[in-house]
């Protein structure tokens, strides 16, 4: 169940949420996405006036280090300022690191927060608290699933489908995803391989691969099935079923799913724009895929193919942090550049919040192994990128110390952080969940968007 509060001490369901029930799989081509569906439709007047907002989250796994990135500090003692030097932007007094260019040039376009702070210290635990709200479990022991829903699936769950024959949420990987007690059905639509490749195309999305006969048998089973036990339902529930499985067969038999992962249809100088890499085709497919009517789309960009850091975890005794940011922040230039740029022709850019960062960031005092320089986990300080989605930019929230250690001003916690993203996007704050004993859990304890970006 997903509440919230009235103003009144009394409890309202959450804009768009259904009551969850199990239905029959029949096996047909794809015929259980109708459950994915089921619990990621929204309904109603509110949720319906809220469809326009759409999110693009490029996750760094392994926690960039601020320092190397968008909080330098040039004038600190040279085992903490590192190898790089800042440059100006086009907006007066901000700077960033001299390794992306393109975006320096764009920052009266996006904004940085600066005094992002958190305890946690290791990946998963961090993760979970900046996803969910809540502290992470500080043993990170498989499974490693969160006990409170994240950020992702509440929005699945408060907002629902914005187009129908869409999926709400598409990703290319899963890493610490889960719903917690707001149930099953609000994974993402997973979406693996390389956008990049000539023969790239997403398994089983329609039902040309199914002998038509056989597909349409197998409907009709589910409908014959379905007014069977509609007859026996006296809650309304079987009918809503019945949508979803309509929903799940649209999906299959529509264009519109398919027109958006068509990557190979978009103009060559366009793709050239985002790079002929995997990770610049993620980012022009996750354009694609907001501009047809997806509601969130997650891109896992741990690091560039070929170099030898794996992740944004740049430990010195796994590899040296200044070669492998060398190679990774010209594609993060790249990438973000052209979504900024290309969001904004397309006159989505007021609609689509493009989100930037990872779990953590790194000490700013550098480690050194065997003569290798690197950093290791630090969440007390770290920097998050927002661009679009109405939000006002051009500007910076909060500063660091003169070593960039801790928050100087206007420290922003991870519920502050999530309220942010939830006011932007049109999940109401007042919202409260039953766990699993049922008791009433809210959204964001504690937190309050960050003033300055509304």
């Amino acid at each position: 169940m997903v509440q919230k509060f009235d103003g009144f001490g009394r409890f309202q369901r959450c804009p768009g949420t259904l009551p969850r029930r199990s239905f029959l799989r029949t096996g047909a081509a794809g015929l259980s996405i109708a459950e994915l569906l089921r619990a990621q439709a929204a309904g109603g007047a509110e949720s319906a006036a809220l469809a326009g907002k759409s999110m693009i989250v490029l996750w760094l796994w392994g926690g960039p280090s601020h320092l190397e990135t968008f909080d330098m500090k040039p004038d600190a003692p040279s085992e903490y300022r590192g190898e790089f030097r800042p440059i100006s932007t086009n907006v007066p007094g901000m700077e960033i690191t001299e390794h992306l260019p393109r975006l320096a040039s764009l920052a009266d376009r996006f904004s940085l927060i600066r005094s992002l702070t958190h305890e946690s210290p290791g990946h998963v635990n961090s993760t979970h608290t900046l996803v969910t709200g809540y502290p992470g479990d500080l043993t990170e022991i498989p499974p490693y699933k969160p006990k409170h829903p994240n950020a992702w699936s509440v929005i699945t769950k408060c907002l629902g489908e914005k187009r129908p024959g869409l999926p709400v949420h598409v990703a290319n990987h899963v890493r610490y995803d889960g719903a917690a007690y707001l149930g099953g059905g609000l994974e993402p639509f997973l979406v693996q391989g390389d956008p990049n490749s000539p023969g790239f195309q997403v398994p089983n999305l329609g039902a040309d691969w199914v002998a038509k006969d056989r597909f349409a048998s197998r409907v009709d089973l589910l409908a014959h099935l379905d007014h069977l036990r509609r007859d026996l339902d006296t809650s309304g529930q079987i009918a809503a079923t019945d949508e979803f499985s309509q929903r799940a067969v649209s999906m299959l038999t529509s264009n519109a799913a398919r027109n958006a992962f068509n990557i190979s249809a978009e103009d060559p100088a366009t793709r050239d724009r985002y790079g002929r890499n995997i990770i610049g085709q993620q980012c022009l497919l996750a354009r694609r895929l907001v501009e047809a009517g997806v509601r969130l789309v997650t891109i896992d960009f741990p690091y560039v193919p070929g170099q030898k850091a794996k992740s944004w975890d740049d430990h010195a005794s796994v590899w040296n942090i200044f070669e492998e940011m060398k190679m990774r922040l010209p594609v993060l230039d790249q990438v973000v550049s052209s979504l900024i740029t290309d969001l904004s022709e397309r006159g989505l850019d007021k609609d689509v919040l493009l989100l930037v960062m990872g779990e953590m960031s790194h000490t700013p005092r550098l480690s050194n192994f065997q003569g290798q320089p690197g950093r290791d986990h630090w969440g007390r300080a770290m920097s998050v990128f927002l661009a679009g989605g109405g939000l006002r930019m051009g500007q910076v929230v909060g500063s660091t110390n003169s070593k960039g250690e801790e928050p100087q001003t206007r420290p922003v916690t991870p519920n502050d952080f999530l309220a942010t993203l939830y006011h932007a996007m049109g999940v109401p704050l007042s919202t409260q969940f039953r766990d699993f004993a049922g008791r009433p859990i809210p959204l964001v304890p504690n937190g309050n968007p960050i003033s300055e970006l509304f």
